[in-house]
């Protein structure tokens, strides 16, 4: 099962937004995950620990960045928006790996978009 925790231990059960770049020999990338109010910034889950990184655990392994910020409205936490950067050819087919695995568990789809 895939899942993303940003405290080590506590899935986060908001589904995100996902947003890919790819470079255009395809070698390197960005991810952009944007969660609308997660649950990770409720009081009773933000008393079990902090914010540490964004982690991607499948049954391979773990993804980590440590590229997390919290958007505020009104000065409560709103949204988080993290970053994993996909620095190789092989970076990229794990995460791909792991996305695809996220996705199944999730219900989601893959909409490509061409600008």
């Amino acid at each position: 099962m895939a899942t993303i925790q940003f405290i080590l231990g506590i899935d986060e059960e908001v589904i995100p937004d996902v947003r890919l770049t790819r470079s255009r020999d395809g070698n390197t990338g960005t991810a952009t995950f944007r969660f609308a109010n997660p649950k990770v910034l409720d009081i009773s889950t933000s008393q079990q620990g902090e914010i540490t990184g964004m982690y991607l655990i499948d049954e391979e392994g773990q993804l980590t960045t440590r590229d997390v910020n919290a958007k505020f409205v009104n000065g409560k936490p709103q949204a988080i928006e993290s970053i994993y950067l996909i620095k190789s050819p092989q970076d990229w087919d794990r995460f791909m790996r792991f996305m695809e695995r996220y996705s199944l568990n999730n219900g989601l789809t893959f909409t490509k978009s061409v600008s």
